[in-house]
C-alpha cells in the first residue's frame, strides 16, 4: 500500500514551514537571553533550540544543492546562511570588545547580538510566511 501525500506536501514546503519554527525559537531563545541577562539559561529547552538553530544553518546549505526550490524559495536558506554567517563575525566582535571569557559559565551575550537575532528571526518569519503564502499571490514567478 502506498501512502499518497496532498500536492501541497512538497519538501520545499516542510523546509519553509520548519524554517518558520526556527524563526520563532530564535525570538524564544532572545526573550529567554533578556530575562538572565545575557547569561546562557540553565534550561534543556534553551540547549535544543541553540543546537536545532545551529543544525539547520547546515540543513540549509544543504537544501540549496538537494531540493529543486522555486526563485522566492531560494532566500530562505540563502538568508538563514547569511545571518548566521555574519552572526558568527558579528558575536565574536562583539565579544572581544568586552574580552572572550575561559568559561561558558562567564559567557555573557551582549544585547546588541541578541537585538540582531531577534530582528533577524522577524524579518524571517515574515519571509518564510511570504514563500509560504506566494502560490496565492499575484506575483509571478
Amino acid at each position: 500500500m502506498q501512502i499518497s501525500y496532498p500536492d501541497w506536501l512538497t519538501p520545499q514546503f516542510v523546509y519553509i514551514t520548519l524554517s518558520a519554527v526556527v524563526a520563532v525559537l530564535i525570538w524564544i531563545e532572545g526573550e529567554m537571553l533578556k530575562k538572565t541577562g545575557g547569561k546562557l539559561p540553565k534550561s534543556k529547552f534553551f540547549q535544543i533550540s541553540s543546537f536545532l538553530d545551529t543544525t539547520w544553518f547546515f540543513i540549509s546549505v544543504v537544501v540549496l544543492y538537494v531540493i529543486d526550490l522555486e526563485p522566492l524559495a531560494i532566500t530562505v536558506p540563502a538568508a538563514y546562511g547569511i545571518y548566521t554567517t555574519f552572526g558568527w563575525v558579528y558575536g565574536t566582535r562583539l565579544l572581544k570588545r568586552k574580552g572572550i571569557p575561559d568559561s561558558p559559565k562567564d559567557l555573557v551575550i551582549p544585547d546588541k547580538y541578541i537585538a540582531y537575532s531577534q530582528s533577524f528571526s522577524l524579518i524571517f518569519f515574515a519571509l518564510c510566511l511570504l514563500v509560504l503564502s506566494s502560490p496565492w499571490l499575484p506575483i509571478t514567478q
